[in-house]
């Protein structure tokens, strides 16, 4: 059967009088033009011209982004009176947008991505909290501090960095993205660029074969620190130093190169073994005030605009006098925990990620702050014997992963006579979930704030406070 060739040079099975996609889009444009439906542009503040039957029109294409109020893209026409209906359908923002399905609200209006989250948390929510806005970004364009890419060969050899296309392993290519770091962008394309003269091979995941299979770029928001993290296949690096030095010579602002070694067949990113290539093998930045230092494996928030936002709407709900003692609950690098410590008696952090843990000790340590102890050990578990030892919390701060807290570990909150809890949530169903079992022990659910920390996606963030009220829920 024979085949023919997409636009993205992938192919596809031509017979039984099918056409390609290409052809298809061409006749459907053609076939628009010709009952004198209107075709627009994309952009900031851009002005177009279209044609319909037969009379050329202005029409000004606005987009502003206004936080909360942002208002979306409006195409006008300038002359009044016609009455004609326009086609809707626009070209994306991205090229890749339907590939990658990574920005799912990219061509709405920022205005309207905040509406669309605030219903999502009013309906998810109803009868358990009132929620009363969704913070949004001035900027919602490149906040994503941390990029990730995975290098591959098109189907005509050439060497492509880009992400997996959505529930696949199939990278689609990407030179810019608009929710990624540019300068962090700009490097991938640097490194794409040079594997070639240094005869580095891209990892194939079927065969097996090749040496270079990601690159992890963080850049610290404040500090301008960037970090690149080179993961291999093997720990066999051919000119290494050479690669380096010429990477360094094009990006001197980079402050730290590691190599990354992950040899297993999974599809996780980074392996257990590193080699510093360059510089301290780590990167530090600042957030509400205090230095924060980040390895490679650190968990630390893409968006560090609104991390801010969000960890200081979650102290406000906290209320905290000086005299507290906070129990920071899935405490990671200990973040949000080292930020409330200038505000409460003292601070105990739990976390089961050595890593992690080993860095909020050493983030205490560079803040010198001395009323916070963390501990490597499950959360649930940890409050479950502090409650048998008669150990007491009063605020408690948790911010567990996207499948939510358990029982035990709500449980654990009552015995130990938490008389407030402030929940940071990155999913919005298992927020509600968890919201509904800790009413049956007592706790009402206050006032819930969304925070957009990824604009342009369908996520968002939520934190409410939730008060002790006794068994008989008064």
């Amino acid at each position: 059967m024979e085949k023919t060739r997409r636009p993205d040079g992938t192919g596809r099975k031509k017979g039984n009088g099918n056409r390609s996609i290409y052809a298809e889009k061409k006749q459907e444009r053609k076939k628009q033009e010709a009952i004198g439906e209107r075709k627009t542009g994309r952009g900031r503040g851009t002005v177009g011209k279209t044609e319909i039957a037969g009379k050329k029109e202005t029409f000004i294409q606005q987009k502003t982004f206004l936080g909360n109020k942002g208002e979306g893209a409006v195409a006008k026409p300038e002359r009044e009176g016609d009455k004609r209906e326009y086609n809707k359908k626009k070209r994306s923002l991205c090229p890749v947008n339907r590939k990658c399905g990574g920005c799912q609200f990219l061509d709405l209006s920022y205005g309207e991505q905040l509406k669309m989250k605030k219903k999502q948390l009013d309906e998810l929510l109803k009868g358990i909290a009132r929620v009363e806005t969704v913070i949004g970004m001035e900027e919602p364009f490149h906040y994503r501090n941390k990029v990730h890419a995975v290098f591959d060969r098109d189907r005509r050899g050439n060497i492509i960095s880009g992400i997996y296309q959505e529930n696949s392993h199939i990278v689609v290519p990407v030179e810019t993205c608009l929710i990624e770091d540019e300068k962090a962008d700009e490097i991938i394309g640097t490194i794409r660029s040079m594997l070639k003269s240094f005869k580095i091979r891209t990892y194939d995941e079927d065969t097996g074969y090749g040496l270079l299979r990601h690159v992890l770029v963080r850049r610290g928001f404040q500090s301008g620190d960037i970090m690149v993290v080179l993961v291999t296949a093997s720990p066999v690096f051919p000119s290494k130093n050479n690669f380096v030095r010429a990477l360094r010579q094009k990006h001197p602002e980079i402050t730290t190169i590691i190599q990354n070694i992950n040899g297993r067949g999974t599809s996780m990113v980074l392996g257990d073994r590193e080699n510093i290539l360059y510089g301290k093998g780590y990167i530090t930045d600042q957030l509400c005030g205090c230095t924060f230092r980040i390895s490679s494996r650190s968990f630390y928030q893409v968006n560090a605009v609104q991390t801010e936002k969000l960890y200081l709407k979650a102290l406000e709900l906290a209320g905290l006098t000086g005299r507290e003692t906070v129990l920071d609950a899935y405490c990671g690098i200990g973040t949000i925990g080292i930020i409330a410590s200038r505000h409460a008696g003292q601070v105990i952090g739990v976390e089961l990620n050595e890593d992690a843990v080993r860095d909020a000790v050493n983030n205490a340590k560079l803040n010198q702050v001395s009323n916070i102890r963390f501990y490597c050990n499950d959360a649930g578990r940890f409050m479950v014997n502090m409650a048998q030892r008669g150990e007491k919390a009063d605020v408690v701060i948790m911010d567990p992963p996207r499948s939510g807290s358990t029982e035990e570990f709500m449980d654990s909150i009552k015995k130990m006579g938490a008389e407030k809890v402030v929940y940071v949530s990155c999913n919005p169903e298992t927020l509600a979930r968890d919201l509904k079992y800790m009413k049956k022990l007592g706790y009402r659910a206050g006032e819930a704030w969304g925070v957009d920390m990824f604009p342009m996606t369908g996520h968002v963030e939520v934190v409410i406070k939730m008060t002790y009220c006794g068994d008989k829920r008064k």
